[in-house]
C-alpha cells in the first residue's frame, strides 16, 4: 500500500464515522421508524400535495436563482478575467466576503437594508411620500436576491479564474485568420468555458437547494424548502421520521449532483479561491473596457457593498441618532438571562472551534486532495463526488445525524465541544480540497519521478518538492476553513449547547426575540463578525499571492 493510500485511510474513516454513520441513522428513522419497515412515511413524500409542493419550490427556486446568479455574474467574471485595473486584489476579497458569511448575517444584511426602518424604505417614502413602506423585508423578491448576493462570487471565482486561465493564443490565432471578437467568443471562448459554467451552476444550485438561514428569516411564513422544513419536523414538531425522510430525498438529489459536478470538472483547474490576475491581463485603455469596469463595479457596489453598508449603519443608528449602545449591550452581561452564554463568550466559542476547525480541515483535506491528484478515470469522479458530499449536504441533515447517531454509547458526544468541531470540519474540508487540488495536480509528475530515481524517499519528495510548491494553496484553504467554521450556522444550530453557542446562534436568537434593542445587537454582532470576515479575507487575499497557485 503506497503512502499516499496509508494517508487517505483515516480520511475515508473520518467520513464513515461522522458522515456515514450519522446518515445510516437517518435512513434508519426514515425506513424504520419503529425498528420495522414501515412505508408509510416515505411513501406520504411522493403521494402528499404538501410534500410535492415542498420539492416543487425548491427546486423551482433554486434553479431561478441559479439562472439570476449567472446571468449577473459572468460578465462580472470577463471583466476581472480580462482586465487590470486598480484595486482589483481588494475588490476580489471584498466580493469573496458575502460567500463566507453566515447566512444569517446575510440575511441581517437585507433586513437592514430592505425593513421597514431601512435606508431604501426611507428614502423612497421621502421621494414619493407612500404612508407605509413600499418595499417588504420578506418575499419571493428578496430572497432570490439574497441567493444572487451569496453566490455572485462563487461564479466569479470559479469561472473568472478559469477564463484567466485560457491560453490567449488561441483568440489570437482565430483573430489573425479574420474571426471578430463575437465570434472568437462563440467558437472558441464558450466551448471552453462550458465545464466551468456548468460546474459553478450545479454548485449554486446545490447551495440555493440546500439553503436555510436566508430562507428561514428572508422567505416569510409562506415559502419554506426542504431544508426549512427538515428544521421544522425536527425542532418544532419532533416528528423524527418524517424529517429523515425529508433528508434521504435530499441528500439523494444532492449525491446526484456532486457526482455530476465532479465529472464535470474531472481534469480541470477548477478552485474556489483563485486570484483572476495572470500575468495575460490587459490594462483598460479603450473607453469600452473602462465602461464595463466601471458598470461591474457599479453593479457589485449596489448589490454586495449596500446591504453590507446598511447593516453596519443599522448597528449604530437609533431612535436618536449615531449610538453605540447595541455594542455596549452586547458585553454588559444583560444578554446572559437571554442566551445563557454571554455575547463575549459565544465569541470566544467560535474562534476556539474555528481552530480546531482550520487543524482538522487542513489535515484531512490535504490527505484527500494528494490522493485525489493521484488517481485518475472514473475513481476518481466517484472519489470526487464521495468527498465533496458534505458540501452538498444539508447542514440542517447533518446536524440532525449528530443528534439521533451520536447520543448513545460507544460514540455519546451530545455535551462534547469535539462534536462542533467535527461538524464544522466536514463543512469546510471540502473547500479546503478544493483549493489544495489544483496546486497539486500542476506538479509535473517528472518532479517527483526524478527524486524518487535519485533515492528521494515519499516523505522527503512531500516535503521538498510538493510542499513548497502548494504551502500557498494550503495556507487559502486554512484561512477559508477558519472563516467559514465562523460562520457556520446550520449544523451549529443542532450541536451547540446553552454554554457553547456561536456567534450566528447567537445572532440568530437576538432576530428571533421582539425589541428594538435585541434587533440593534443583532445587527451590532453581525458587524462585528462582517468586519471580522473582511480582515480575514484581506489577509486571505494577500496569503494567496497568485491564487495560492503557481503562475504559467
Amino acid at each position: 500500500m503506497t503512502a499516499r493510500r496509508l494517508l487517505f485511510l483515516p480520511v475515508v474513516a473520518f467520513l464513515a464515522l461522522f458522515y456515514g454513520y450519522p446518515l445510516c441513522a437517518i435512513f434508519v428513522h426514515s425506513l424504520l421508524p419503529e425498528g420495522w419497515w414501515d412505508p408509510t412515511i416515505i411513501a406520504r413524500l411522493f403521494t402528499s400535495p404538501v410534500y410535492a409542493r415542498l420539492l416543487w419550490f425548491t427546486t423551482w427556486q433554486a434553479l431561478l436563482s441559479t439562472a439570476l446568479t449567472l446571468l449577473v455574474a459572468l460578465p462580472g467574471a470577463y471583466v476581472f478575467s480580462r482586465y487590470r485595473f486598480f484595486a482589483k486584489g481588494l475588490w476580489q476579497a471584498l466580493l469573496t466576503v458575502p460567500f463566507v458569511l453566515p447566512t444569517v448575517v446575510a440575511a441581517a444584511s437585507f433586513s437592514a437594508l430592505l425593513g421597514a426602518g431601512g435606508p431604501l424604505n426611507t428614502l423612497l417614502m421621502a421621494w414619493f411620500g407612500p404612508d407605509s413602506p413600499p418595499l417588504a423585508g420578506q418575499g419571493l423578491a428578496v430572497l432570490l436576491l439574497a441567493h444572487v448576493f451569496y453566490n455572485y462570487s462563487l461564479v466569479l471565482r470559479l469561472v473568472g479564474g478559469y477564463w484567466s486561465g485560457l491560453d490567449p493564443r488561441i483568440r489570437e490565432a482565430a483573430a489573425t485568420l479574420g474571426a471578430s471578437p463575437w465570434q472568437i467568443f462563440l467558437r472558441i471562448t464558450l466551448p471552453l468555458l462550458l465545464p466551468a459554467i456548468a460546474a459553478a451552476a450545479l454548485l449554486v444550485f446545490v447551495f440555493c437547494f440546500t439553503s436555510f438561514g436566508i430562507v428561514l428569516i428572508l422567505g416569510g411564513p409562506g415559502y419554506a424548502t426542504l431544508e426549512v422544513e427538515i428544521y421544522r419536523q425536527a425542532i418544532h414538531l419532533f416528528n423524527l421520521p418524517m424529517a429523515a425522510a425529508l433528508s434521504l430525498l435530499q441528500l439523494t438529489i444532492n449525491f446526484l449532483l456532486m457526482w455530476l459536478q465532479a465529472r464535470l470538472g474531472a481534469g480541470k483547474q477548477l478552485a474556489f479561491f483563485t486570484d483572476t490576475a495572470r500575468d495575460g491581463d490587459v490594462p483598460a485603455t479603450s473607453w469600452r473596457a473602462k465602461a464595463a469596469i466601471a458598470a461591474t463595479l457599479l453593479f457589485v457596489t449596489a448589490l454586495l457593498v449596500a446591504p453590507l453598508a446598511a447593516l453596519l449603519g443599522a448597528s449604530l443608528l437609533g431612535d436618536g441618532g449615531l449610538t453605540l449602545a447595541y455594542y455596549r449591550g452586547l458585553f454588559s452581561g444583560g444578554g446572559d438571562a437571554l442566551f445563557f452564554v454571554a455575547p463575549g463568550a459565544a465569541i470566544a466559542n467560535s474562534l476556539g472551534f474555528a481552530l480546531g476547525t482550520t487543524v482538522l480541515a487542513v489535515l484531512l483535506g490535504l490527505a484527500a486532495a494528494r490522493h485525489l491528484a493521484a488517481t485518475d478515470g472514473t475513481g476518481s469522479a466517484w472519489w470526487d463526488a464521495l468527498l465533496m458530499l458534505p458540501l452538498a449536504t444539508s447542514a440542517v441533515s447533518l446536524g440532525f445525524g449528530y443528534i439521533i447517531a451520536l447520543n448513545r454509547p460507544p460514540l455519546d458526544l451530545r455535551d462534547s465541544l469535539a462534536m462542533v468541531v467535527i461538524a464544522h470540519s466536514l463543512i469546510a474540508f471540502p473547500f479546503v480540497v478544493r483549493c489544495i487540488l489544483p496546486a497539486l495536480r500542476r506538479i509535473p509528475s517528472s518532479l517527483g519521478e526524478a527524486a524518487a530515481m535519485l533515492g528521494a524517499s515519499p516523505a522527503k519528495v512531500f516535503l521538498e518538492i510538493e510542499l513548497p510548491l502548494i504551502r500557498r494553496a494550503i495556507l487559502v484553504g486554512a484561512i477559508f476553513a477558519f472563516a467559514i467554521s465562523m460562520g457556520e450556522f446550520g449544523a451549529s444550530s443542532f450541536v451547540t449547547r446553552p454554554h457553547t453557542a456561536t456567534i450566528p446562534v447567537a445572532i440568530y436568537r437576538y432576530l428571533s426575540l421582539p425589541g428594538e434593542m435585541n434587533y440593534g445587537q443583532a445587527m451590532a454582532m453581525s458587524s462585528l463578525l462582517l468586519l471580522f470576515t473582511c480582515a480575514v479575507l484581506l489577509v486571505l487575499a494577500r496569503a494567496a499571492g497568485s491564487g495560492g497557485e503557481t503562475r504559467r
